[in-house]
């Protein structure tokens, strides 16, 4: 069972962190405006403003942010300003001990699933796939996406139907399993690596954006030849959002019929989660009922 950190509470202090792509500063302000809408208090990290090129200050630069925040006792809280890239860059420098000797929520998506992969493997704790702060305007976040905030200050289970959106059952049946993917490309990157992803009776999470359908084939390949499709027990497909070349959902979807129906295992897509409007935020680590029967995903809450 991994580590659940505590839950927060109004007046905490968060920090803000950019492991991946820069933000430009005069952004800044409207994405912190939801922290204290929820009456968070919060620390900027210096890497918070950095650039090099197509990334958020040096290695080193993001590292130290990342490692500051950890360890300092007044942070309950690690939110990841934007993805990018980059964040695979600091995985095998990062001291996950310190993760597991001071749990606290580490909040992000996108490019931070490298770092939801690795803390979850090394580090031992639950942490949470959500829209970046980068995503949150009034403009471009939902109420309903800020709504599922509220899971870090009350332990709650996070039950998903169609009440939230339309799903489609790929594969019937029901597994319980912990929870565990995110961006798909990202996943595959791991692959080979220390930070390989880890698969074995576990529910997968998959999303993406911006790929061509082409590309979408070649990783789900590539993890079919690796045996993560096998070794998973379940799979949820999240959203895939600006595909290119005029691909479709539809198509999407035809391809994950074609590479899951075999496997025979419980299998449900339509989920708004990813890089999408509603983007619902969940817990990675924690047991989770899939019910591909009913076409619902129960998640336990993901903080104590």
């Amino acid at each position: 069972m991994k580590i659940r950190p505590n839950r927060l509470r109004v007046g905490d202090t968060v920090g803000v962190v950019t492991l991946s792509s820069p933000l430009a500063m005069e952004k800044l302000p409207g994405k912190l405006a939801l922290l204290k809408e929820l009456g968070l208090n919060y620390k900027v990290g210096q890497s918070v403003g950095l650039t090099g090129n197509y990334l958020a200050g040096t290695d080193e630069e993001r590292l130290n942010d990342l490692h500051s925040m950890v360890r300092d006792p007044e942070v309950k809280a690690i939110f990841c300003l934007r993805g990018g890239y980059g964040a695979a860059r600091i995985a095998d420098k990062i001291d996950y001990q310190s993760f597991e000797e001071n749990p606290k929520v580490f909040w992000g998506f996108s490019d931070v699933t490298y770092l939801h992969n690795a803390i979850s493997e090394y580090g031992n704790i639950v942490t949470f796939h959500g829209p970046m702060l980068s995503s949150v305007t009034k403009e471009e976040l939902s109420d309903l996406s800020k709504k599922m905030f509220q899971q870090l200050f009350t332990p709650l289970e996070i039950q998903y139907d169609e009440n939230i959106s339309p799903l489609q059952t790929i594969v019937p049946g029901s597994v319980r399993g912990e929870v565990t993917g995110g961006n798909l490309q990202r996943l595959v990157s791991t692959l080979g690596t220390k930070f390989e992803l880890n698969a074995k009776g576990k529910i997968l999470l998959f999303e993406d954006v911006g790929e061509s359908l082409e590309n979408i084939d070649g990783m789900l390949n590539q993890l079919r030849l690796a045996r993560k499709l096998d070794d998973a027990a379940g799979f949820v497909i999240g959203n895939f959002a600006n595909l290119e070349d005029g691909t479709s959902n539809e198509d999407v979807l035809r391809l994950f019929d074609e590479y899951l129906k075999p496997l025979r295992k419980p299998a449900v897509a339509g989920f708004m989660i990813g890089h999408c409007e509603p983007n619902i935020s969940i817990p990675l680590g924690v047991e989770a009922i899939l019910d591909a029967d009913q076409k619902g995903l129960r998640l336990l809450p993901g903080v104590q």
